[in-house]
């Protein structure tokens, strides 16, 4: 049997991560990925919600290199698994390649908020809202 860790990643920051409800006793880690805040150029507003949103999670928060990070995480709770949730996010996949160099990953579906096929642009919440309110109440 494996032993699991949880990565919480920004795709999926909910208790209902499913990744989280699959493996509800295992340790869980976040990582600030530096890179992507710079890239975005986040707000401290924003950053200051993400974290809000991690202190209701069981979550140890580091920041760094996202995979080498979950890895290091990993190690230190003899794991040889890494559950998460699955993300659209090409980097996200660059990050799964890299764990899967070390490690065994299981990527969790996650059920949708709702169901819409077009493009999103997922950087700022309001424009996914905007979307999604239409979907969601009509």
């Amino acid at each position: 049997m494996n032993q699991p860790i949880v990565w919480v990643h920004g795709d999926c920051l909910s208790p209902y991560n499913p990744a989280l409800q699959e493996y509800p006793d295992a340790p869980a880690i976040w990582v600030w990925d530096e890179a992507l805040i710079e890239e975005w150029q986040l707000s401290l507003k924003r950053i200051t919600f993400i974290y809000e949103c991690l202190l209701e999670l069981p979550v140890i928060i580091r920041r760094g290199n996202v995979a080498q990070e979950v890895i290091a995480f990993a190690q230190e709770h003899h794991a040889d698994l890494v559950a998460t949730a699955a993300s659209p996010s090409p980097r996200f996949d660059d990050i799964c390649n890299e764990i899967e160099g070390s490690l065994q990953l299981e990527v969790l579906e996650v059920e949708p908020f709702f169901e819409y096929d077009g493009y999103i642009d997922l950087k700022r919440f309001s424009r996914y809202w905007k979307v999604a309110q239409k979907c969601v109440f009509e």
